[in-house]
């Protein structure tokens, strides 16, 4: 296990995560991996401490994942299904988060379908003077910082296996297709790409990638907008990361380049011998207002085949958070392609990812 001192309590977003941060989670979930990889596939490191999964909205991947990880770290579990609990009959969020407070829960891991909910409840634990930690599992239109967390790890073992770290994607060409405006997953993997110094390339149709859209997430982060370049052309559109509030500073003061962010409404500029291409699932629930003519004409201009790929590197990788529409943001041929498709990887990475983000926070506790 690495030896670096944690000192985050709760794990709510990545706009202010370290690259110390990012390489120790890397570099736990490596070593869970390995632990994964045994025939003996449990340790003690959370025994006797208790893991709530408060999901208010529908998982399958995320809640089995978490749910996985705390087991094979010894912990207990509970799991709350809104469906069947008192918010039926009125009972409030933090009504609920503090009975499971009240059981004994050492950890919430919570998901809901609208922003701030896990930091309304980690604020509450923290006024309540509690030693609770809270984990964003995802929240709404925000963050989804674990799924990030696992494509960073996914694509950064697939480089150098053996010690993923944060500098293997100095340099790379990442491209982040499909519907970036409502993606809570978009705005996580942006915060750790760009702390990469990797080159990010958002495409997607202007109704789901608005002009503003770069401004208004680094903002959340601190960024200073005056300083940004925008092209006058239509593709791409430049954005800068030349100054940030102090807080931030530490964490981009490192031989990295300045990282970039580049905005497109058309596929082919971002493909453009790319390394890695991360596409989204269409959040379609999540749309107020008709944004796309049809999912067929979608497919023809933003879907992933593989005759697009073409574009990109010879050895390029694919990437999707899922569930996948199938036919839509990608092909079937290439979501079930091993040469390309990084997909099943993705959720194998997740377990040891979030072992090591519970350890990270469990073990930390005084």
């Amino acid at each position: 296990m690495p030896t670096t001192t944690w000192n985050r309590h709760h794990i709510l977003s990545l706009a202010d995560f370290t690259a110390a941060e990012y390489n120790t989670v890397l570099q736990t979930a490596a070593s869970f991996q390995e632990v994964l990889s045994r025939r003996t596939k449990k340790v003690p490191t959370l025994q006797g401490q208790v893991v709530a999964n408060l999901f208010f909205e529908s998982s399958t991947r995320t809640r089995s994942s978490f749910e996985l990880a705390a087991k094979r770290l010894s912990a207990d579990t509970l799991n709350f299904a809104a469906a069947t609990s008192s918010m039926t009959k009125g009972e409030t969020i933090l009504d609920t988060a503090k009975t499971y407070l009240a059981m004994g829960t050492d950890i919430m891991v919570v998901r809901h379908r609208e922003a701030g909910v896990p930091n309304a409840i980690a604020a509450e634990m923290d006024r309540l003077g509690v030693k609770v930690s809270v984990l964003n599992a995802g929240d709404g239109q925000h963050e989804h910082p674990s799924q990030a967390l696992l494509d960073l790890f996914t694509i950064c073992t697939l480089i150098d296996p053996a010690s993923p770290r944060l500098e293997l994607l100095k340099g790379k060409k990442i491209a982040i297709v499909g519907d970036i405006l409502h993606s809570r997953v978009a705005r996580s993997n942006i915060w750790s790409l760009i702390a990469s110094g990797a080159e990010v390339h958002l495409a997607a149709p202007p109704t789901l990638l608005p002009k503003l859209f770069a401004e208004y997430i680094l903002e959340e982060a601190g960024v200073i907008n005056q300083d940004f370049v925008i092209s006058s052309s239509p593709t791409p559109h430049y954005f800068g990361l030349p100054r940030l509030r102090s807080a931030q500073v530490a964490q981009y003061k490192s031989p990295l380049p300045t990282p970039q962010l580049f905005l497109h409404w058309k596929l082919e500029p971002a493909l453009q011998n790319a390394d890695f291409v991360m596409t989204l699932r269409l959040q379609k629930e999540r749309m107020t207002a008709h944004l796309l003519p049809s999912l067929r004409e979608y497919h023809q201009l933003f879907g992933i085949t593989s005759t697009k790929l073409q574009l990109c590197k010879p050895n390029v990788k694919v990437l999707h958070p899922g569930p996948v529409n199938r036919g839509v943001e990608i092909s079937s041929e290439l979501m079930d392609d091993p040469e390309f498709s990084l997909i099943q990887s993705q959720v194998t990475s997740g377990v040891a990812v979030r072992m090591a983000l519970l350890y990270l926070i469990g073990s930390s506790k005084v």
